[in-house]
């Protein structure tokens, strides 16, 4: 698979040549699925919570005698049989985030960069880099590279002038090489990477 390298006036400089072996094969899309559920629950909050009997309002005063009224027994108003008594087993705060095996999170990603490779979905350019601190002139340049709509603009370091740029630009995320993860790539509609940025990821995954 070889891969046309432009320049910010997206003119062709050079060639790009990638393992078929790890781009050109089937993809794997039970690997991206397990990957973007795992990225998925580690974004959860969890912060949700419900009141048990120890925290809700009330006496823990026995209402009646046990035996002798013909009512049911109850031992506090806070019971969660009644109305305004704490939850049994309800939703407490905690984290939803789980590991994947590594081998896991690597076949994800190659697998998601494949699908965007096959589908002529990525974009390779020389290098990224601003003048300026200026998001009209990146906006231009995405257009100029063909890019509408969601994108994801890789590199191996970022630009800091180039990332402030970026930042404003709804839709557009901006990661460095190791950061990238399957639901990143699967996640837009373009993927615009830097020559390093792209032969960094094709040595990792190999």
């Amino acid at each position: 698979m070889t891969l046309d390298v432009v320049n910010n006036e997206n003119q062709k400089v050079g060639s790009l040549d990638l393992s078929d072996e790890l781009f050109g094969g089937r993809i794997k899309v039970d690997l991206i699925h397990e990957s973007v559920i795992r990225a998925n629950a580690a974004d959860r909050q969890g912060t949700h919570a419900t009141k048990t009997r120890g925290q809700v309002s009330g006496s823990g005063r026995k209402p009646w005698r046990q035996k002798g009224t013909g009512r049911a027994r109850v031992g506090e108003t806070r019971t969660p049989l009644w109305r305004k008594g704490g939850t049994t087993f309800g939703p407490q705060p905690r984290s939803y985030d789980y590991q994947l095996p590594k081998k896991v999170e690597k076949g994800a990603l190659r697998a998601a960069l494949a699908a965007k490779l096959q589908g002529g979905d990525v974009v390779v350019v020389d290098a990224l880099t601003a003048g300026a601190i200026k998001t009209k002139a990146i906006v231009g340049l995405l257009k100029t590279l063909g890019v509408i709509g969601k994108a994801l603009i890789v590199d191996v370091q970022l630009e800091q002038n180039f990332a402030l740029s970026v930042r404003n630009i709804a839709g557009v995320r901006l990661l460095p090489s190791n950061r990238v993860t399957a639901r990143d790539v699967m996640d837009t509609r373009k993927v615009v990477l830097t020559q390093a940025a792209l032969q960094k990821l094709q040595d990792v995954l190999s």
